[in-house]
């Protein structure tokens, strides 16, 4: 059994570790609240400027645009994988690395094995994982997401326009957390480029949009565009692939927040779980050192007596 100061040791470094655990699951409930309100704000107009998009497209000829173009052999491929910094997030980082991983065996084993398979990670827990087992990596964004800015998304999605109008991959899909709630992410593969002819629409896109269409009808009836479609296409899409994954890093980071607070939460219950079972055991140690002690004087009373 340990000892009275093993345990007093013990119940003083739990509590820290619940004061430090209640601290963070405070942060990352405000930092939730902040990210929220980024990612509701956002959404809506990402997902009007798909719509946009999509209708352009039906005005133009696909082959026209490189950006929209099919390649017929898919030599290279760049998997763009959105992970944290940090961890102490419960599953969120393994969740998405296992859901890269999954996607790698699935479709790009071969291209994996050939080295025609390139990673950019978005993020520290992505990055290490993934350069330690010998992956192509592009580009460093680690610490993306110390200081979000709409000017990293714009990076990224430069660099993947750039390796894909010049021919370094054929195919760009994104690898990410979805915000769904506090308590749950959906673990999303999206495809980025070349642009589908038809929307990709995730789990919490539909229900939003369903509900943006109920209430907007500004497209009941097909506008004209001027200059031309393709002058608007040539301005518009690079945007649109920006605000896209300015989208995503806003989702994950809102995924992130929301699966922090629900682990420090839940570090935090099993502190007190623990702390209740150790002052159980403490009083426990207590109660049998003070029996002992009066065994003993009792047993030294008596055989003073008896002498």
């Amino acid at each position: 059994m340990a000892s009275l100061r093993d345990l007093r040791s013990r119940i003083s470094s739990v509590k820290n570790t619940q004061q430090v655990t209640r601290a963070m699951k405070m942060v990352a409930a405000a930092k939730l609240r902040r990210a929220q309100e980024n990612i509701f704000n956002t959404r809506p107009f990402a997902y009007k400027l798909s719509e946009v998009i999509a209708r352009l497209k039906d005005q133009l000829d696909p082959t026209v645009h490189p950006l929209f173009q099919e390649r017929e052999d898919v030599t290279n491929v760049l998997l763009v994988i959105v992970t944290a910094d940090r961890g102490l997030a419960g599953g969120f980082n393994a969740n998405v690395i296992k859901r890269a991983e999954q996607e790698i065996e699935e479709n790009y084993s071969v291209h994996r094995d050939e080295k025609r398979l390139l990673l950019m990670c978005v993020g520290r827990k992505g990055h290490e994982h993934f350069s330690r087992r010998g992956y192509q990596l592009v580009g460093d964004f680690r610490g993306t997401f110390d200081k979000l800015s709409f000017d990293t998304a714009n990076t990224i999605a430069d660099e993947a326009e750039a390796g894909f109008l010049e021919g370094r991959w054929d195919q760009v899909h994104l690898i990410y957390n979805e915000f769904k709630n506090t308590i749950s992410q959906n673990r999303i593969v999206e495809p980025y480029l070349p642009i589908r002819a038809d929307r990709f629409l995730t789990p919490v896109m539909e229900s939003e949009l369903k509900h943006l269409e109920d209430e907007d009808h500004a497209f009941d009836n097909d506008p004209i565009y001027e200059p031309g479609v393709r002058g608007i296409l040539d301005v518009v899409v690079p945007k649109y692939l920006s605000y896209k994954l300015w989208r995503i890093l806003l989702d994950s980071n809102a995924a992130e927040q929301g699966a922090r607070m629900v682990a420090m939460d839940n570090a935090t219950n099993n502190a007190s779980e623990l702390l209740g079972d150790l002052k159980l055991k403490y009083n426990r140690a207590r109660q049998d050192a003070i029996t002992k002690e009066l065994i003993e004087i009792t047993s030294g009373a008596d055989a003073l007596e008896a002498g």
